[in-house]
């Protein structure tokens, strides 16, 4: 079903595509200065496009996107009326989106589908909850020209944004196998950052060319590009500070206080469970960064604990660990929530935060099925930490792993990328 929902929203993104290439091609390019110049608008953004594959790339290429949008929402042009027209403008954004990707291409770097699909499929449903009721004359008569236009072009962008949000969701829950209600969440909030800027700078570019014509684009452009470009710095900021993080974790494999690839799974498959519980994108980050660090402490240790399972240890050794690692995070500058979760993890779950609870429950999985330790394997693992639901785990933490486990199994479990 999931996989079903993509190639749905790409069949139709093909067919728009084809019907609007051809109308254009029958037919002719109505005014065909529109059109050039928001075409190399929407190619230069996709030529400005950086991806990097994860939460923060939902919008990689604003500029483009802004473009795309004010072009389907181009009512006038310097005082004089358009009729480009909703399979214009599909046809319009579509050639100059593929002429900006090709560099991209030719360097192996090109966009996912689905962003061009999603693209396609929302100035699409713009173009066509405006042109019509623009080229009848209908909207005039009812909203004028006057705020009420502006209010309108809000309310419809909105709804455009909610749209590119649910195909959004549908995808990343087709691609990942995760939740819906979370990705959705998650979407409709990244729609109040960049995606707010994209949909306020189409409707200003829309109105501004509507008064003073073509040469209102690259003004109107420049702030976006502006913020696009510092979008990118603190991109690369973030993923900087997780790699960072992640050779920090590993300290303690390269040491030979816990197996390898323990912290990396740990944090993978606490990050699943946390999306099934339905954590938010902030959240699920301090939780990678808490399950990547949870075994820091064992680096104060003379003898170190055998496999580097402290899922067995004596309560009150496991708490001491904890600690240590807490003040370890502390002192690596990470953010305070995160040393609270690797302090706070082997306390009994009635008194942990949230996010510990997740940790521990996920460790002590790991350390049961790791190596020879647990010959029953993941389900006599899962059946053990039942049995430890009435002090040491949350019941609905070990239900919720169990479900993950069930759904893709440990070695499919997509870590949360950076963000």
């Amino acid at each position: 079903m999931r996989a079903a929902a993509v190639w749905t929203v790409r069949g139709a993104a093909a067919v728009l595509t084809v019907l609007g290439l051809g109308h254009t091609l029958w037919n002719g390019v109505v005014e065909p200065g529109a059109a050039l110049a928001f075409g190399t608008l929407i190619a230069v953004g996709e030529l400005a496009r950086r991806d990097h594959r994860g939460p923060v790339d939902r919008h990689p290429a604003p500029l483009g996107s802004a473009g795309a949008l004010a072009y389907a929402l181009l009512g006038q042009n310097a005082g004089q009326p358009t009729h480009h027209g909703v399979l214009q403008a599909v046809a319009v954004v579509v050639a100059a989106a593929l002429a900006g990707i090709v560099p991209h291409v030719a360097r192996g770097r090109g966009p996912a589908v689905d962003h061009l699909s999603r693209r396609v499929l929302t100035v699409a449903f713009a173009a066509a909850c405006f042109q019509p009721l623009y080229n009848s004359g209908r909207l005039e008569e009812r909203v004028g020209q006057g705020p009420y236009l502006v209010l309108f072009l809000l309310c419809l962008l909105g709804l455009t944004a909610l749209c590119d949000a649910v195909l959004a969701a549908a995808q990343a829950g087709a691609r990942t196998g995760w939740p819906y209600g979370p990705l959705l969440r998650d979407e409709l909030r990244a729609q109040l950052g960049i995606g707010s800027a994209i949909c306020a700078t189409g409707v200003v570019m829309a109105l501004g060319a509507a008064v003073a014509g073509l040469w209102a684009l690259p003004v109107f452009s420049v702030p976006l590009l502006l913020t696009q470009l510092s979008f990118h710095r603190i991109t690369a900021i973030r993923t900087t500070y997780r790699q960072t993080i992640t050779s920090l974790a590993r300290a303690t494999e390269i040491a030979g206080y816990t197996r390898p690839g323990h912290s990396r799974r740990v944090a993978a498959l606490s990050c699943a469970v946390g999306r099934e519980l339905g954590l938010s994108e902030r959240e699920l980050t301090v939780l990678e960064y808490a399950a990547l660090m949870h075994d820091i402490g064992q680096l104060s240790l003379v003898d170190p604990v055998p496999d580097g399972a402290t899922a067995e240890l004596p309560a009150a050794e496991a708490r001491r660990i904890a600690g240590l690692g807490g003040e370890v995070a502390r002192q690596t500058g990470v953010p305070a929530e995160v040393a609270v979760v690797v302090e706070r993890q082997a306390d009994p779950y009635r008194r942990q935060p949230a996010l510990a609870r997740i940790v521990r429950t996920v460790n002590a999985y790991d350390d049961l099925v790791g190596g020879s330790r647990h010959p029953g394997g993941s389900l006599a693992a899962l059946e053990q930490l039942r049995l430890g639901t009435g002090h040491d785990y949350q019941p609905e933490v070990v239900e919720c792993l169990a479900r993950v486990l069930a759904r893709g199994g440990r070695d499919r479990v997509v870590p949360v990328p950076p963000g």
